[in-house]
């Protein structure tokens, strides 16, 4: 598969002036109590391969992952892990179609796939509204086949996530894919870099991570009315249902402190964006998995202070394992439960 075209960045950002914000400290349920993250089972990636972003279990219990190259790998229960199909763009996100366990793969320059178990691969859609999807991040796949999914961006393609976080505007959107009309219809606009997504029990609302806005939030169907569910003290990524009403979260770093006191400095956001990256404000090595409910209670956070395998941004349960994958590393995350 040649590579598919990756959009041009803006040069420069639009920052917003805000107000100032404080982190919420890593206390009561957030407190660090269970550090297993950093005793989780590393599992590399074949060749070095870099940045597993999301896990999903297919329908004969492998592991599925995508990495930074564009390939789509499988690891199979006691076997080497196995390569399925380069999509030639960024996968991402990645769920299980209920109807027939194929793959639907958020892929950040291509859009939204589905790839069957012989690695082949259908582009369901590329554009909404009548703008073409840039971001596409993160989805949840209804009992009828419609995915929901985010866009997490319409300024900023995924290999400047950074610029879109410093400009700290609501250029983001939820979308929904008909799979019987063919058609991608604007389900909500307005979000701070909309990320992970899962639906509820009874489907009649998804909850969404704001990784920007550092928060989650309820967004009822079909009306999309929107509830906040509460700041959190890290920046959530990818978030999957538990199948019981409960949800996990991977929270990919706690909120930068400095990224938060620049907010109402626009000038120096404009000019940290155009810096190298290793001047810019940087995650922390150190992640967090929480278990939370359908009102965002937090019900069990996992640590990872001493940044064992960082940046986690999926997370996935599998029977009694935790399975973690992550933006940045070469391997995925094995955390028995």
């Amino acid at each position: 598969m040649n590579a598919v075209p990756r959009p041009p960045a803006p040069w420069l950002i639009r920052p917003a002036k805000l107000p100032a914000t404080t982190p919420p400290p890593l206390t009561g349920p957030w407190a660090p109590a269970d550090t297993g993250l950093d005793t989780a089972d590393i599992l590399a990636v074949p060749g070095g391969a870099r940045g597993p972003e999301d896990v999903v279990a297919d329908p004969e219990g492998r592991i599925v992952t995508g990495t930074e190259d564009g390939w789509i790998w499988r690891f199979p229960p006691g076997a080497a892990p196995e390569r399925l199909v380069n999509t030639g763009g960024r996968p991402l996100g990645i769920e299980l179609d209920p109807r027939d366990g194929s793959l639907i793969v958020c892929d950040a320059y291509r859009g939204l796939l589905r790839i069957t178990g012989d690695g082949a691969i259908t582009d369901l859609t590329r554009s909404a509204g009548g703008t073409p999807i840039l971001l596409c991040n993160n989805a949840a796949v209804a009992r009828d086949g419609t995915v929901y999914f985010t866009d997490s961006s319409n300024r900023f393609p995924v290999s400047h996530w950074r610029r879109d976080l410093l400009e700290h505007r609501p250029n983001g959107r939820v979308l929904a894919y008909d799979p019987a009309a063919g058609t991608t219809e604007v389900v909500a606009t307005g979000f701070h870099f909309p990320n992970g997504t899962a639906l509820t029990p009874d489907e009649s609302a998804l909850l969404v991570c704001e990784t920007a806005a550092h928060q989650l939030v309820r967004l009822s169907l079909p009306d999309a009315t929107v509830t906040h569910l509460g700041d959190l003290p890290a920046y959530p990524d990818n978030m999957s249902s538990a199948g019981d009403g409960t949800y996990w979260v991977a929270l990919a770093s706690p909120r930068v402190p400095i990224a938060e006191r620049l907010l109402p400095h626009p000038a120096i956001r404009r000019l940290a964006a155009i810096l190298p990256t290793r001047l810019q404000p940087q995650p922390m090595p150190y992640s967090i998995v929480a278990r939370v409910d359908g009102d965002g209670r937090v019900l069990r956070t996992i640590h990872g202070p001493a940044g064992r395998y960082v940046m986690v941004t999926g997370v996935r349960q599998h029977g009694d394992t935790l399975w973690l994958g992550s933006l940045t590393e070469r391997a995925i995350a094995r955390l028995p439960l």
